[in-house]
């Protein structure tokens, strides 16, 4: 599992910058489709929004791509 630590003074990232974070998606405009496509988990459960805000602590799962766990 991978973690990627958030920017000092931030508590939150939005999901769809995380899948271009970690290279789950090639550009922005691709994030939707991924979403929609059913392939991303967030703390277990099926995800679609792509500004989700995600915090210290939540675990993402991207079909193929692995997980990663927000710090």
């Amino acid at each position: 599992m991978r973690t990627i630590d958030l920017r000092p003074g931030e508590d939150s990232i939005r999901l769809g910058q995380l899948l271009k974070l970690v290279d789950a998606v090639p550009t922005g405009a691709q994030v939707k489709d991924v979403l929609l496509s059913g392939a991303v988990t967030v703390n277990g459960e099926p995800e679609e929004r792509r500004g989700r805000q995600l915090r210290s602590g939540d675990v993402v799962a991207v079909e193929g791509h692995g997980t990663v766990r927000i710090g």
